[in-house]
């Protein structure tokens, strides 16, 4: 009886603990997000310089909301980004405590690789990738045919590529995770590479506008990320068979 009292008074002190996580997250967020709208204005007109700064153009919005809802998305996205270290520190605290030494190192060099990787992707996508897009696009423009472009097409786009690159530039890291942990053997991926191929493919086609410009660039470096997973597992299989030689 005495065990089962102990349980339960367990699970209701790990219960009261996320709850608390959670709260402290949430508020965090909230606060954080009202001087983040304030700041999005700003934000805003700083990120289309960003997009458009080869090209004398200028966006337009079709409703009289249109902007301030695109503001308030950018706020949101910011507030995130600027939260997600104090979130993952939270998270980080609740969870700890359960895992063994070797299981925290292993979260924390993941964590720390796959944020390196997804903020690599993100820079990029927005530096390089972006530009290549609305270039190619201005590219068809002539003296009777001019481009019209939409705030809101634009920012969504962006913030979807962005997210998009930021997620497939996790691929070398689950490569190289699944080879090390043994669910997969280095051969069995160098084996089904083709399946890979097209598995990349459909995703970038998912993941990106329905044109093959975004699809292609996409897809071009997501493959060559891995293929670096694949030879990264590939030295590290070759040198574990030295050391047990």
């Amino acid at each position: 009886m005495s065990n089962l009292v102990d349980k339960d008074e367990s699970i209701i002190s790990h219960i009261e603990a996320f709850r608390t996580t959670l709260i402290k997250c949430l508020a965090c967020y909230t606060i954080v997000l009202l001087p983040t709208l304030f700041a999005a204005p700003k934000c805003l007109d700083l990120f289309i310089k960003l997009l458009i700064r080869n090209h004398d153009i200028a966006l337009n919005y079709f409703s009289p909301a249109e902007v301030f809802i695109i503001q308030i998305k950018l706020a949101m996205v910011i507030d995130l980004v600027l939260c997600f270290p104090y979130i993952a520190k939270q998270i980080w605290a609740f969870c700890a405590p359960a895992l063994y030494e070797h299981e925290r190192k292993f979260i924390k060099s993941v964590v720390f690789t796959s944020t390196s990787l997804f903020i690599l992707g993100s820079l990029f996508c927005l530096f390089v990738i972006l530009p290549l897009i609305i270039n190619f696009g201005m590219s068809f423009a002539t003296s009777n045919i001019q481009a019209v472009l939409g705030v809101s097409n634009i920012i969504n786009l962006s913030l979807w590529m962005i997210l998009a690159f930021g997620l497939m530039f996790q691929l070398p890291l689950i490569t190289y995770s699944l080879i090390k942990s043994g669910f997969v053997e280095y051969e069995t991926f160098v084996h089904i590479r083709p399946y890979v191929i097209v598995v990349i493919l459909i995703i970038a086609g998912i993941l990106t506008p329905p044109d093959i410009l975004s699809q292609v660039l996409l897809f071009t470096p997501t493959y060559m990320l891995f293929e670096l997973g694949l030879l990264c597992s590939k030295f590290r299989k070759d040198k574990r068979d030295e050391d047990n030689n």
